[in-house]
């Protein structure tokens, strides 16, 4: 019954945007007191989306009242089912979804930055490949890492047979290495529901980590990420190398936030991604899709995952509003290892020439 409604509402939404206007845009909100992540009384810092069903509250619906067997559903079957009375009863420009961000797991870069500290591993150590012993750039994951992309797979699993939740009907993922690692582990093989959207992700340039000068960022070319997940899909015109990091300047948070929404709008734009979505990102960007989104600031850690619950209103006839973007910056940094640094800046050795840094060298 489920996959016919979906069915239906689907082909409901395809028939709706065939009459769009071109010049229309997408408002993003997020629609509260589903999940504990939405409430301010949620600590990012000690919260485990494991222990408590991934956030969803334990709460009734008026759509319950639709079912006549909902004792007998899970709250996750209870909510799916709200989720697709929201679009049955909502006008044509209007459509919800529920977005699962997932956290990379820990990555070498992120067990370097740990080691070095934060300040010293922006100024210096973050624009190398790596330390001789460590590769950092695009980088892999640690065996924590993987621990933690394991911790996600099983969680799903256990949601899968116990709750019932409902798969996700459409997976993306950045580009860079360790979301693809992490989506790999997390997804792969699990016993889905006849019937379910198989584990096949879209890798989608613009889901990838906030473009700083950080060799992290940088991904490496499409034909690594081919050759590493050859039956993946990669989106049309996937350049390549990458045209976007430059070594030089960093993408700034508005910025960031244009080319989220962008990213969202082809989503939210194909009737084919379902009412469930998956994206295995990173920290930076899943910050900057809340914010897009409206939500709360809700900080994960790696390998932690976020739903939310998301009102798209396609708006007609109307002036696009206008956004104010910030041009990318040049980062501070120091061209050798640091004396010391910190939260304000680097404070480089006298035989490193600062790039752009606000503070004054001192000698070494």
């Amino acid at each position: 019954m489920a996959r016919f409604t979906v069915r239906a509402c689907s082909l409901y939404i395809l028939t709706s945007f065939a009459f769009l206007a071109q010049a229309s845009y997408i408002q993003y909100s997020t629609v509260t007191g589903y999940f504990l992540q939405d409430e301010d009384s949620t600590d990012p810092s000690s919260f485990d989306y494991t222990a408590v069903n991934f956030g969803l509250i334990n709460r009734t619906y008026d759509s319950d009242r639709l079912n006549p067997h909902k004792q007998q559903l899970t709250q996750w079957q209870r909510f799916y089912h709200k989720v697709v009375d929201l679009n049955r009863q909502s006008p044509q420009t209007t459509q919800y979804k529920v977005l699962f961000l997932g956290r990379h797991g820990e990555g070498w870069h992120n067990a370097a930055e740990s080691y070095y500290g934060t300040p010293a591993w922006n100024c210096y150590w973050a624009e190398l490949d790596g330390n001789g012993t460590t590769t950092w750039a695009d980088a892999h994951l640690t065996p924590n890492g993987i621990a933690q992309a394991e911790k996600a797979h099983d969680f799903w699993q256990f949601e899968l047979d116990e709750q019932h939740i409902h798969p996700p009907d459409s997976y993306f993922v950045s580009p860079l290495t360790r979301t693809l690692q992490t989506a790999n582990v997390t997804f792969s093989g699990l016993r889905l529901p006849r019937g379910s959207t198989p584990f096949q992700p879209l890798i989608k340039e613009f889901f990838r980590e906030s473009i700083s000068i950080h060799t992290c960022d940088r991904r490496s070319n499409r034909t690594y990420i081919h050759a590493l997940f050859p039956d993946w899909p990669i989106e049309r015109g996937f350049t390549e190398y990458d045209e976007l990091w430059t070594g030089v300047t960093g993408e700034t948070s508005s910025a960031q936030d244009v080319r989220s929404k962008t990213a969202l709008d082809s989503v939210f734009s194909n009737h084919n991604t379902g009412f469930f979505v998956s994206v295995t990102s990173h920290s930076g960007e899943i910050s900057s899709i809340l914010r897009v989104l409206g939500h709360r600031a809700f900080s994960l850690s790696t390998g932690a995952v976020i739903p939310v619950l998301v009102k798209a209103e396609t708006v007609l006839d109307r002036p696009r509003p206008s956004t104010t973007t910030q041009p990318w910056t040049v980062s501070p940094h120091c061209t050798a290892p640091p004396v010391t640094s910190i939260s304000a800046g680097c404070v480089c050795a006298s035989s490193a020439t600062p790039v752009t840094t606000p503070l004054v060298p001192t000698s070494a």
